[in-house]
């Protein structure tokens, strides 16, 4: 990981609005990095930042968002093809464990990925605050990735 990380931003409907909250506490410390969110948390991540910039006069140019498509829709796949690709540096996902969820599977999968590839990964407000008031986050950090050579070269009937 650079000094400048991408970070994802996703959450579940019923959490929105926590995260939202969550990214307008700490936008500044956000918009130094590059912001990757799922479908309507996109658009709502990008209404907040862009807001909080107007309000302190600071141009809206200064930070990077990049949409996917919603999380039910294949946004999760996405993301989640990305952390194979190494294109994503931590994610935040405030999901809902009081819901079901019709992708469900989707979010495990994600879940599954961000742990394989030893990526930062905040479920909640407390473990989100943890990662973005890091040191690390504005230092080059390589997570140590476990060697799945082995796995590969199996012997399969």
């Amino acid at each position: 990981m650079v000094n400048q990380k991408t970070v994802a931003l996703v959450a579940h409907d019923n959490r929105k609005k926590d995260l939202i909250e969550w990214v307008e506490w700490n936008y500044t410390s956000l918009i130094k990095h590059r912001i990757v969110c799922t479908g309507t948390t996109g658009k709502l991540v990008d209404t907040a930042v862009t807001a909080k910039l107007e309000a302190d006069g600071d141009s809206v140019s200064t930070y990077s968002i990049t949409r996917l498509k919603s999380g039910p829709l294949g946004g999760d796949q996405q993301l989640g093809a990305m952390i194979t690709e190494g294109k994503i540096d931590f994610v935040i996902f405030f999901w809902d464990p009081m819901e079901p969820q019709p992708h469900d599977v989707d979010v495990k999968a994600l879940l599954r990925i961000g742990v394989l590839y030893n990526i930062p990964f905040a479920c909640n407000r407390s473990s989100a605050d943890f990662i973005i008031s890091s040191p690390l986050m504005n230092e080059q950090y390589k997570p140590v990735v476990k060697d799945y050579s082995r796995y590969l070269q199996r012997e399969v009937e």
